[in-house]
């Protein structure tokens, strides 16, 4: 599991489905999404995630139609977990590097 990966799955556990889309994700990862949408795509293959595109008229909104990604309820499950297990890890490298292994601030959860 990468930490793109884990930032990733973060975004969509905090946000509303209806906010996740490519773009946004990739903003609030402050990562290219030249690395977002392949790490949705092998999610959505997993099955942690499922997308569909928006039900929209492009004409009348003025611009093209949007694919919202949405973890799955096992999804949800897997995403936290691993979460969880990517700040213990984080927390034991700390500690044996001698800082403190509770300041995950960075990781927000």
């Amino acid at each position: 599991m990468t930490l793109q990966t884990l930032a990733v799955l973060r975004v969509l556990l905090v946000r509303p489905p209806a906010e996740n889309f490519g773009l946004q994700i990739a903003k609030r990862c402050n990562l290219p999404t030249g690395s977002v949408y392949p790490i949705l795509a092998r999610l959505e293959t997993a099955g942690w995630i499922t997308s569909e595109w928006e039900d929209i008229d492009e004409s009348v909104e003025g611009r093209r139609k949007r694919r919202e990604y949405q973890l799955t309820q096992d999804g949800s499950a897997r995403a936290r977990a691993a979460l969880v297990e990517a700040q213990q890890t984080l927390g034991e490298g700390r500690a044996a590097l001698g800082e403190d292994p509770g300041s995950n601030a960075a990781w927000g959860f």
